[in-house]
């Protein structure tokens, strides 16, 4: 898939507290035709989720306010939002937190350094049934 990819205007909400990364991915969405929502920190991801109810979640671990794991178990127990795609996007590479993420409901764990944007923008693809 190609970034010229015709989205058909779904919201993705972008947890990042890293500027330059959200800021990246934001571009990269925006030019696959996606609807961007961002927050910086955990529970205004929280919020922001709760109020645009985005089709996937696109979530850091390591976050000011609210860490990325409490932000998928209140996802989780949310019924508006409990089947809402979340794929974690972190650097945290240890086996035991990506045992922990999957297993309170992410569809995908990424390791940025492990992925370039352009997989990761596959692997959106690929969560949304694209």
């Amino acid at each position: 898939m190609t970034d010229e990819a015709k989205g058909n205007g779904e919201k993705i909400l972008i947890v990042e507290d890293d500027p330059f990364l959200l800021s990246m991915y934001v571009t990269k969405l925006e030019l696959a035709n996606y609807g961007v929502l961002q927050a910086s920190d955990g529970a205004l991801g929280l919020e922001t989720a709760k109020k645009d109810k985005p089709a996937l979640i696109l979530l850091d671990i390591l976050l000011p306010e609210m860490d990325g794991f409490e932000v998928l178990t209140a996802l989780k127990q949310d019924e508006q939002l409990k089947d809402t795609p979340v794929i974690l996007l972190t650097n945290l590479g240890q086996k035991e937190d990506i045992e922990k993420g999957l297993e309170l409901g992410a569809v995908d764990y990424l390791i940025k350094a492990h992925f370039t944007p352009q997989e990761v923008m596959q692997k959106i693809s690929t969560a949304l049934g694209k």
